[in-house]
């Protein structure tokens, strides 16, 4: 999964914000266009979406709608229009911050850092009984410990991190196994299979991990 990924279609600025965060050591992908950005979103994923606005095609806050239908992953907005009623929308879409333009490089680096530690340097992970510790990959279930292969120990962190979401079948399998995989869709399938088994979920009537029918799947 890509660390961040930068929807920016003023090319320059782009590249320059790029060449600084991979410098800082993330992994970084930029497009120029909100229909780019959703394409790359869905097949690859990202920790971290840092979003203008003003794009030659869909409104970044049309974006930023459109990812928030699959997933909670963090969204910095990165704009020039600095009205109240500009930012509220963005956090009504589900921003989780609104730096202006021009903006300092270091603000941005220490908002970017702020999102990374509060959303992912967490050790624990805990919902319905399921307890995943993210430091040395271990798994309780209902107080019991569970041994969970990594792709299991990954796809089950993803669904509890987006907990009440459904996500659809391909961005957890682009997410988990990487849309390049030689693996094939049958195998997320087989993983949400064996999941289910060791959290005890009857598959015709699960109570933890929720088949969305014509979506995907959700933890709850």
């Amino acid at each position: 999964m890509t660390d961040i990924l930068i929807v920016e279609d003023d090319l320059e600025l782009s590249a320059l914000l790029t060449d600084f965060l991979r410098d800082e050591g993330y992994t970084v992908s930029a497009v120029a266009s909100g229909e780019k950005a959703e394409e790359l979103f869905a097949k690859y994923g990202a920790r971290l979406v840092v979003l203008d606005i003003n794009l030659p095609d869909v409104n970044g806050f049309a974006v930023c709608s459109k990812l928030r239908e699959s997933a909670d992953t963090p969204i910095l907005i990165v704009s020039a229009r600095t009205d109240k009623e500009d930012k509220l929308s963005g956090f009504d879409l589900g921003a989780d911050d609104y730096i202006e333009k021009p903006y300092d490089i270091d603000l941005l680096l220490a908002k970017i850092k702020g999102i990374f530690k509060r959303r992912y340097q967490r050790s624990i992970l805990s919902a319905s009984g399921v307890t995943l510790n993210l430091a040395d990959q271990t798994a309780e279930i209902d107080g019991q410990p569970v041994i969970l292969p990594a792709k299991e120990f990954e796809l089950l962190a993803l669904l509890i991190e987006n907990q009440g979401k459904a996500l659809k079948k391909e961005y957890l399998f682009n997410t988990v196994w990487g849309s390049d995989s030689d693996s094939e869709m049958q195998t997320l399938h087989v993983h949400i299979n064996r999941l289910r088994r060791k959290l005890g979920d009857d598959p015709k009537n699960a109570s933890r991990l929720l088949t969305v029918w014509g979506v995907g799947y959700k933890f709850v």
